[in-house]
């Protein structure tokens, strides 16, 4: 049976759009036709990389967990399979107590698990290890409804746990705080053991002994950046895709949808039988207040960190001796601009064959009410990051080539209740037969999880169109 020429506009053309517009195709196949609407003079979103020193880096995300499926898949669906690499090594360091120290094995998003590694690593004080022993002994800390990270985290092992192990880590997922991240939609497993067990590390150690035995890697990455990623999505959802079309309206019409794109003097409109918005929580909102007016509401509350990455290469010569690990992370209690580093020619050997003779590093800088630091210059983020590497590595000399990536509002932060406000939306925008969303402000910031909301947000639209499933199975490959 045909589609009849039905028409899905997609706005925005992060991963989550071009996913979201592959899988229409792939399951729908030429019953629909595709048009992806992005803003930006680009597609890919926070997925981009360009040349450092003549070798692809990465500017935004560098690599996507290989033990959730959904990112590896679409990889392999677009023709990339056989690009997927794997890092050489994992072994990461926390600036504690001013010297790098090994995160201690056995974490679980930052929760130990083994108090004899924890005390070896030297991350958190004595009286910091004294205070976490209590979890063993402590009564049950009733967990209800969902509550901060650092309340639970703190009620069981203590701030120095929070301020030394919690923090950074979510620092670098989120660009968050603790105090404000939701336990139940930043570390779900966890948030599930509070409910049912007395001990915090007995539940991290619980979770930490189901990681595969196998020697999978926890992540992956492309050969040629996760930048390369959007690109090979978009050919082959085989879709229209523009860029440099910001979209200012979006209106429920008699047959479907209307949206008004290009700029407010010279506006043009676009029809469509369905619509996807694959874009930030805030720009959703906006283009939902006519006709979702709740799912706006709850949209304008979800708040956004900025970051910016600094990348260096330096002259291997320039390290008196060359980093071992893949890279470090700062709590924000030491006091640093730089809240991680990652060694990028240690961690992935690809890059380290593409030029044996430098190395090249990304320092993180930013955290929610930090932007205060994402105003200065590029050279002086450039300068921030150099005195990092100068006094912590013993660099020396200037580098062969820098590069200053910004990422505005980048990061959504799933605050406490944040489960509840997806649920919410995903509610209200259910009541407009044709409309979904996806994307990172949803249920999770990483890619795989990016595409689950995108391959959702397909089928949602598909069942609109094709309730009978006709075409679907027809399209379907």
């Amino acid at each position: 049976m045909s589609g009849n020429g039905r028409h899905v506009v997609v706005v925005g053309g992060g991963i989550s759009g071009l996913a979201a517009a592959y899988f229409l195709r792939r399951q729908a196949g030429d019953a629909i036709r595709v048009t992806v609407l992005e803003g930006a003079p680009r597609i890919g979103g926070k997925l981009h990389a360009s040349e450092v020193a003549g070798v692809t880096v990465d500017a935004g995300a560098e690599a996507m967990l290989a033990r959730r499926p959904e990112g590896k898949e679409l990889a392999r669906l677009t023709g990339l399979g056989d690009d997927l690499v794997y890092p050489g090594t994992t072994k990461a360091s926390v600036l504690s107590r001013g010297a790098l120290r090994p995160f201690p094995s056995g974490q679980v998003m930052g929760v130990p698990s083994d108090m004899i590694a924890l005390g070896r690593s030297g991350v958190v004080s004595p009286g910091g290890i004294a205070r976490a022993l209590l979890d063993q002994v402590l009564p049950p800390t009733l967990v209800t409804t969902d509550v901060s990270v650092a309340a639970y985290v703190r009620a069981r092992m203590g701030g120095e746990i929070v301020d030394r192990l919690i923090e950074p880590m979510l620092g670098g997922v989120y660009a968050g705080r603790a105090e404000a991240l939701s336990l139940d939609a930043t570390m779900p497993r966890i948030a599930s053991a509070a409910r049912s067990e007395r001990s915090l590390a007995n539940a991290a150690r619980a979770i930490a002994g189901e990681a595969p035995k196998d020697g999978e890697p926890v992540f992956t990455t492309l050969r040629g950046g996760m930048g390369g990623l959007p690109r090979a999505v978009a050919a082959a959802s085989g879709a229209d895709v523009r860029t440099g079309v910001p979209v200012r309206e979006l209106r429920r019409t008699p047959s479907g949808w209307s949206l008004v794109t290009g700029p407010v003097p010279a506006p043009q409109t676009l029809e469509a039988d369905a619509v996807i918005l694959a874009v930030p929580a805030g720009p959703a909102g906006r283009l939902l207040a006519e006709e979702a007016p709740a799912a706006a509401a709850e949209l304008a509350a979800i708040e956004y960190a900025s970051m910016a990455i600094v990348t260096l290469a330096y002259p291997r010569a320039a390290f008196p001796e060359p980093p071992t690990g893949s890279g470090y992370l700062v709590p924000p209690v030491e006091g640093r601009p730089v809240k991680a580093a990652t060694f990028s020619s240690v961690k992935w050997p690809h890059l380290a064959a593409a030029d044996p003779n430098s190395i090249i590093l990304r320092c993180s800088v930013g955290r929610i009410g930090e932007e205060l630091i994402l105003q200065r210059e590029d050279d002086e983020l450039v300068a921030l990051g150099m005195a990092e590497m100068s006094e912590l590595m013993g660099v020396r000399g200037l580098p062969l080539d820098t590069r200053v990536t910004r990422w505005g509002g980048s990061l959504p932060q799933y605050e406490v209740g944040h489960l509840n406000r997806v649920a919410r939306i995903r509610a209200a925008v259910a009541a407009s037969p044709g409309l979904a969303v996806c994307g990172s402000a949803y249920d999770g910031v990483g890619v795989p999880a990016c595409v689950a909301t995108a391959r959702t947000a397909a089928a949602r639209v598909l069942d609109h169109l094709d309730p009978a499933r006709e075409w679907q199975s027809a399209g379907s490959v």
